[in-house]
């Protein structure tokens, strides 16, 4: 292939979805359908969150910032995506515009992270100290932690861009897949693949692995502390109140992690679009109606707000 000059590369070209013609008017309104469902469901969960008192509690609130950074983790790739199913074969995307597609990606994907950790320690000092929850998660610390989430996010970010910026030169030009993955990125460069594998391997363990470990524990010590409790009737309120975040956390981690390394181990552009659709796309339309179907609390808000706005 031929190498191009990073001091003459303006543009990149995503090779999308799909290249026949006949199947993107479909795709179109397929992704444009789950756009919709995941932006304007998980502004129901912040306006249902906000609006009900019973819901001004340090779980409401992570799972309202949750909704906050999934909806900006689609906005990232499907408007683009939508405009680029109108041209044929492939479309194009500036170099700043996919270092600035790539950052936001970066950003709100650990952002995701990041709060699944946070919310697993809520649900373990809920459920393990639970006569010193209201002082352990109080505004103050509750503030810092999403604070602390959103620095780590910013720097991850930052440090995707430090790396890409670093590549004198591409071999080519052509992603495969509807946006700038960062690994798929950094598999463009000439040279020193080796070491653009290995930084994608690094920081998906630190800021991938590493928040999934602390998730780990947090359950771990949940779950024996919940065998401890003699009621049956107990020991199903204590788990109905992870039972959300838990499944949001094996979908989130389940389609993740397997995107990420992935698409550094498979050089097949089909399985790394299907893997980055479920992980960017799929997975925050579902979260609103896990936490809305299986939260009794979310639900019974739900009903009062349609109650409310009709």
């Amino acid at each position: 292939m031929k190498t191009k000059n990073i001091t003459h590369l303006s543009e990149f070209y995503l090779l999308g979805v799909s290249d026949d013609p006949k199947l993107q008017p479909i795709l179109c309104g397929l992704f444009l359908s789950m756009y919709l469902i995941s932006v304007l469901g998980n502004l129901l969960i912040i306006l249902t969150v906000s609006s009900d008192s019973h819901l001004h509690t340090p779980m409401y609130f992570f799972i309202s910032i949750l909704s906050l950074a999934d909806i900006g983790f689609i906005s990232t790739t499907v408007p683009k995506l939508l405009l680029d199913l109108q041209i044929f074969k492939y479309s194009s995307i500036s170099y700043v515009g996919c270092l600035t597609q790539m950052s936001f990606f970066v950003t709100f994907g650990c952002m995701d992270s990041m709060l699944l950790t946070v919310m697993a320690y809520d649900r373990f000092v809920a459920i393990c100290h639970p006569l010193y929850y209201t002082v352990i998660m109080n505004p103050c610390r509750c503030g810092i932690l999403v604070l602390v989430s959103f620095s780590a996010s910013l720097f991850d970010s930052l440090i995707h861009n430090f790396a890409t910026l670093q590549l004198k030169c591409f071999k080519d030009v052509e992603i495969a897949n509807f946006f700038c993955h960062p690994s798929q990125l950094l598999n463009l460069a000439c040279n020193n693949t080796f070491d653009n594998s290995m930084f994608t391997y690094v920081m998906g363990v630190i800021l991938g692995v590493f928040p999934l470990s602390g998730v780990l524990v947090s359950y771990f010590k949940i779950i024996s502390s919940i065998l401890t409790i003699t009621s049956a009737g107990g020991r199903y309120k204590a788990f109905s109140t992870c039972a959300s975040h838990l499944t949001v956390v094996c979908l989130f981690y389940g389609t993740g992690l397997g995107e990420y390394f992935g698409s550094v181990l498979s050089n097949s552009s089909g399985n790394n679009v299907v893997a980055s659709l479920m992980y960017s796309v799929v997975t925050p339309m579902l979260n609103p109606f896990i936490y809305s179907l299986r939260n009794q609390d979310i639900s019974r808000s739900l009903k009062r707000f349609h109650c409310c706005v009709v």
